[in-house]
């Protein structure tokens, strides 16, 4: 049999809040022992690698920085291959401005090419404000990911994809969405590490986000039910997973 690589997301699947999900340490082990490659996927685009693997290091799991891909890096890589503009306005985290800082953008609210809108822990009204005027002006518009809504220790918070929303509604201008289930972001994944999708799997806890995205990226798809989706919501989408498992505990890669 032909050995795997993975593609695996991290809310829900590694990690539950601020607490690993049982088994999520002893499967990256086994990975790392196997030699299998992997790489950890995220729509969350406000941190950086170096953070997300701080606290993924904190919870037991043995991830580098160099192992995790998130919406932000896909969205920066996307714009640096369209090649039709370096000046960005953002509204994001540290994440977000350093993914396109690092790909060589020039973060201004003076006639920018783009804006980009990631999540943020405040969305503040005339940064809204400014990115609607600036898009009726003619600056195309990015959003990191889809997603309406986020988990947080309080509950569920408003997300990118609501966001966009609004800005959509006041603009009638479309964003582009890079994130997930967009399978941009998984191809771009993909050869960020030059894995083939033939033979590399998707792990998710989402079947409208992690499971469609790959399936629409020809991977094999494992579905964990240790996150937002129940066995019993699985009928309701035209799509299945290739395996529905209790979580990454039961995985021999």
């Amino acid at each position: 049999m032909t050995a795997k690589n993975y593609l695996i997301d991290m809310d829900g699947v590694l990690v539950s809040g601020r607490h690993p999900i049982p088994g999520a340490p002893e499967f990256i082990q086994r990975l790392r022992e196997r030699e299998r490659k992997f790489l950890i996927l995220t729509n969350n685009p406000m941190y950086t690698p170096g953070d997300l693997a701080h606290r993924l290091q904190s919870n037991g799991l043995d991830v580098n920085p160099e192992r995790i891909f998130t919406s932000a890096m896909a969205t920066a890589l996307f714009m640096q291959k369209q090649n039709a503009g370096n000046k960005v306005y953002v509204i994001g985290e540290s994440g977000l401005t350093t993914a396109l800082h690092n790909a060589g953008f020039i973060l201004t609210d003076i006639e920018p090419d783009y804006v980009v809108l990631g999540d943020t822990f405040a969305y503040n009204y005339e940064f809204v404000k400014k990115a609607v005027r600036l898009i009726v002006a003619g600056a195309r518009f990015i959003a990191t990911s889809p997603d309406a809504s986020g988990p947080s220790e309080g509950g569920i918070v408003p997300a990118c994809g609501a966001m966009a929303a609004l800005i959509e509604k006041a603009t009638s201008v479309a964003p582009f969405f890079v994130g997930k289930p967009n399978p941009l972001m998984m191809r771009t994944a993909l050869n960020f590490l030059d894995m083939h999708s033939e033979d590399t799997v998707m792990i998710g806890d989402r079947m409208d986000t992690d499971i469609i995205a790959g399936v629409m990226s020809g991977l094999e798809t494992y579905l964990v039910l240790s996150g937002v989706t129940r066995r019993e919501d699985v009928a309701r989408y035209p799509y299945r997973p290739s395996r529905i498992l209790g979580s990454v505990a039961e995985i021999e890669p």
